[in-house]
Order: structure tokens, then sequence, then C-alpha cells
């Protein structure tokens, strides 16, 4: 999960179509096929450009239900197969979120895909009201503040409920939104997912996702079995479970991936922090804060350097030292201060409110429920419980209700899951759900503490070349592995444990 999807992380009617293994017949784009017209890609798509990408739009239905009606814009980005005599198809991707833009995610792929890349047409694109899929955007926000030189954990559970309630108030009443957000959905996603591969021609599609975007790649196979091809998943969540008891059981693994000494500074420092929110460089920071700045780090073991780094200065400064914050501190504090959060924050609303259960739906309406939670998790979670439990969406003040249930996961669509065993993002658990579920699917453990596990080299990870392979062989040839495949650690010699 990037810096953004952190952040939006600190952020109910009946279905109008049936949640089946076949999609509904107004699922599927109807008519004639329209010609997509590809061109530069805007000037912000600067690698793109520079890749020889080509860019276009697909209109789509805002309401499938109504598929003659209204439509909006899916932007999406092209990057042709190389070899022509060996081409697959299209390959799709999503980076997760919710509320990520993907125009440029295929190609992130590509060094990881090496030669695989050149079969496929690498289709990303951005989930419709983001990026340059036709937007969605709220009124604007209040001028950011800084909180008080004194408070305490109420004090900012209350403030955390004002400016959730001021979101979800600015959202709805902008322009036309009110007549959008209900349309905000993974399954519309998945559903536009399937406009895009008719536009192109297409029979079926390869997909690659990770994190919310291997959900929304059960939810494609769910609606759409007989249109993929070659699919995988990369850490995914229990479709039994809702957004926020998704979020709540990510703290457990999270505290245990914490030495005792890292646990008990950290506390000290949010004990602290609960009280006085720490200053440093030019601004304070309250607990929860630092929470979503430590949740961010651990999630990935070869963080751990950089987050005694953050855990130290932010003890320091706490301490009244003039202290110049390490790499990974003022890359966060740079975020903080970008126009990025302000983004972030309204892609993920969209979604895990407008979704009427798994995979981002589900929220609790009273705000108690929130900080009843909180309180409890101190006594097992003191660093983490109080940040995953608290109040971290607007969407218990969201007006609109969702249009349609939750989906629920249950086919024989073949799929290549992958998941960290250490995962602390979504627990390794959840995926061993979906796995039952999708029963088609063979499950790739890596033995490590990760949230991804494929083309981790090209994030500056150590890679898992075991993961690596195999991806790269399924989407290559086809062939799933014969069995569940668990890929040892990188780094774990015979007879060491980790």
């Amino acid at each position: 999960m990037r810096i953004a999807s952190a952040v939006t992380a600190g952020l109910g009617l009946a279905g109008l179509l049936a949640t089946g293994a076949a999609a509904a017949p107004h699922d599927s784009p109807r008519g004639p096929r329209e010609a997509v017209n590809w061109g530069a890609c805007s000037a912000a798509q600067k690698e793109l450009n520079e890749a020889g990408a080509q860019c276009a739009k697909v209109a789509v239905p805002l309401d499938y239900s109504d598929p003659g009606g209204r439509t909006i814009d899916i932007a999406i980005s092209r990057i042709k197969a190389k070899s022509p005599g060996q081409r697959r198809g299209i390959l799709l991707s999503n980076p997760g979120g919710p509320g990520g833009t993907g125009l440029a995610t295929t190609l992130s792929l590509r060094p990881t895909l090496k030669d695989v890349a050149d079969r496929y047409d690498l289709i990303g694109f951005d989930p419709r009201f983001l990026g340059e899929s036709t937007p969605l955007t709220c009124g604007p926000a209040p001028r950011p503040t800084q909180p008080p030189e004194t408070t305490t954990p109420r004090a900012d559970f209350d403030a955390s409920t004002r400016a959730a309630r001021d979101t979800a108030r600015r959202c709805q009443e902008h322009g036309d939104n009110a007549a959008l957000l209900p349309h905000a959905s993974t399954r519309n996603v998945a559903r536009d997912m399937d406009a895009i591969r008719a536009a192109l021609g297409e029979r079926r599609m390869s997909y690659y996702g990770t994190s919310y975007g291997a959900d929304l790649g059960a939810v494609f196979t769910q609606l759409f079995p007989r249109r993929a091809d070659r699919i995988v998943i990369d850490s995914s969540t229990d479709p039994a479970a809702t957004q926020y008891e998704l979020f709540q059981r990510s703290g457990a693994p999270a505290e245990a991936a914490l030495s005792p000494g890292m646990r008990a500074d950290m506390e000290k420092l949010l004990a602290r922090a609960e009280r006085h929110p720490v200053p440093i460089a030019g601004q304070r920071l309250d607990a929860k804060l630092v929470r979503v700045m430590f949740k961010q780090l651990v999630q990935h073991e070869e963080n751990d350097e950089q987050l005694a780094g953050m855990v130290g200065d932010l003890t320091r400064a706490a301490a009244g030292e003039e202290v110049e914050p390490g790499p990974a501190l003022a890359a966060m504090l740079a975020f903080l201060n970008s126009p990025e959060v302000e983004n972030s924050m309204l892609g993920g609303a969209m979604f895990m409110c407008g979704d009427g259960g798994w995979p981002a739906g589900g929220w609790p309406g009273d705000p108690e429920t929130y900080w009843k939670n909180m309180q409890r998790s101190r006594a097992d979670q003191p660093v983490f419980g109080p940040y995953v439990n608290s109040m971290i969406a607007p969407c218990a003040f969201w007006d609109s209700e969702p249009r349609e249930p939750g989906t629920k996961i249950g086919n024989k669509v073949p799929v290549l899951m992958l998941q960290a065993r250490l995962d602390n993002n979504v627990p390794y658990e959840g995926a061993l759900a979906l796995h039952r579920k999708l029963k088609g699917s063979r499950l790739l453990t890596a033995d490590i503490r990760s949230h991804g596990v494929y083309g981790r080299g090209g994030e500056g990870l150590t890679p898992i070349p075991c993961a690596d392979r195999t991806v790269n062989t399924y989407l290559r040839d086809g062939k799933l592995p014969a069995a569940d495949v668990t890929c040892a650690h990188p780094d774990k010699k015979p007879g060491v444990r980790r």
C-alpha cells in the first residue's frame, strides 16, 4: 500500500442486480462496438508517453441498469504487444486503494513481466470518477489547521468525526454528485473493465491486481466468469468481512511485527502524543497521524531500519529537540502537505461508502461504535488498535445508500492468488477464506512480511524470484501450479527460522 493509500485508509438498499456466478444480461455492453480513438497520452502521463503508449477514452453507462442512459468516460492506456505472432490478448491491472488511479500501472509491471509483456497489450485505466476518467470532485476543503499544543484522545476522535462529517457534506452537496456517487462501486468498476474489453474487441481479458485491486479481480471473475482469461490477484481479503472489519483485523498482525523494544518505544511516544502532538519541521503531528505513518512502514520488513529511525526522530522532537527528519519521515511530511492528500481521501471514500458490502463497504453508522472499539483495543494493541478501530471514513454520514449488496464469491474460474504469510495489511487468513471460495484457484504463499508479493524488486524491495517466475509462467503459458505453492523467504538459510 502506497503512502496515498495509507492516508486514504485514515479517513448499506437491496441490489439492482442478482449476485451470481454469471453476469446479469445487462451487465455486458450491448450494441455495435464503437471505435477506440487512440492518441498521445496527456502531458501529465510523461512516463507513458516516453514508453510509446497510447491513450483513449471509452464511454460506459453511468448506471448499468439503464444502458441507454447517461454515460461517463473511462481513461485507458495501451502499450502494444511486441510479439504479434505470440500475442495472447489484453492484460489489465489495478494498483489498489480503493481510489488508486491506474493509467500507468501496467507500465510499472513491465520490468518484472520481462518477455511476457511482449505477448500482451498492456492496458491501464483510471477507475470511474478518478484521475482522467470523468472526474468527481468535492466542494473545497477547509484550510488545514494544526492540532492544538494540548489535546486528549477523545478530543482528537471528535475532531476526526467532525472532519468525516464535513467530507460527506462537501462531497454529496457539490455539483451533481448526488446523482453520481451511488454509482461509485466495485461492481461498476468491474463492469467498466468488461466494457473496456468489449470496446477493444477482445473475447476475454487477463488481469493483475493487488490489494483492493485483487478483490476487484475476484469480483470480475464472479460477474464475468466466461470473460476471465489469466487472472492474478495479489494480497486479497476475506470475502465475508466488511471493510471496517478488514481494517480492524489488520491491527493484531501489525502489532505482532514489532519487536518488544520497538513496541515499548512506540507506546511511550504515542502516550505523549495523545496529550501533546509532536512538533517537527514546522508542524504538529497528533497520535493518530503518527500511527498512520508507523502503519505505513511496518508493512515491509525492509522498512524496519527506517521505522526505527522515524521513532527516534519523533521521540527526540517530542522531548523538545530540534530534529531534521530522516528520509522516510520527510517523504511522509511532504506528502501530507501536498494536494494528493485530498484526492486520495476522496477516491477512497467514494468506493468505501458506495459498496453495500465486500470488498469495500459495510460501515457502522454510530460514531460511538468506533470510539468504544478504539478503547477496547488498547489492552492488546496499544500501538495500532486505536487507529484501525477509529473513525476511518465519512461513510457513517453518507446520505446515499449503496445501490447493490456486496459481492458473494463462489466460482471455479482459474485464478492465481499470491499472499505474504505475514501481511499485516490484509492478513493471511483472509486470503485463505477467498481461496476456498475461488474453487479453481491456486494459492502461492510467500514466507515474508510484505503487502504485495509480485514485482517487489521494481519497488526497491527484496524480490521473491519464486513468485515472479510462477506468475510469469502462468501469464505466458497458461499453466497454474498443480497445487498450492510456498515460496521461502529470499534470505532464509537452511536451519534458520524467521
